[in-house]
């Protein structure tokens, strides 16, 4: 008796599946590797994903998906993302576009991306940061304060 193999596909890049390397999500067939987000092409796992007519998402580009367009229709529409399209090296959040490589906290210098940063007088921060700087001082003053001598500095030109 010979071994016939399988005969599934993966829905993302049509080959053969084989089962050491298969995943079956929502009855669908993938590779491991092809498992990502229609979105931000990050790899993703049965728990962390959400599928909305066969198309896969990261389970924060399917809530921002629903955020900027009102339903789950499958396309970003937001100007952020038509911002990306013509420069993909700039981020645009609240109507300010970033470099990518600036899109950074303010207070601690981490990566920031537009579903995990906060914003206070202009000044962004991470998540994290700014709640950790919250609970230091009971409330945002002191920022307001900061955020107001850092837009004065970058205003004034170096002599």
């Amino acid at each position: 008796m010979a071994f016939s193999g399988t005969q599934q596909k993966c829905k993302a890049c049509d080959k053969t599946v084989y089962l050491m390397d298969q995943l079956s999500a929502d009855g669908i067939a993938y590779h491991k590797s092809c498992f990502k987000c229609n979105h931000c092409k990050g790899t993703l796992k049965l728990s962390n994903y959400s599928s909305l007519e066969g198309v896969l998402y990261c389970k924060p580009h399917f809530e921002q998906l629903f955020k900027e367009t009102g339903s789950f229709n499958k396309s970003f529409q937001s100007p952020a993302k038509s911002a990306e399209k013509s420069n993909p090296e700039l981020v645009t959040v609240e109507g300010q576009a970033y470099h990518k490589s600036c899109f950074r906290c303010s207070h601690g210098g981490c990566p920031i991306s537009p579903s995990n940063y906060a914003a206070l007088e202009g000044i962004l921060y991470c998540k994290h940061h700014f709640s950790q700087l919250f609970k230091e001082k009971g409330s945002y003053n002191h920022l307001i304060k900061s955020a107001s001598i850092k837009r004065t500095a970058a205003s004034t030109p170096d002599l």
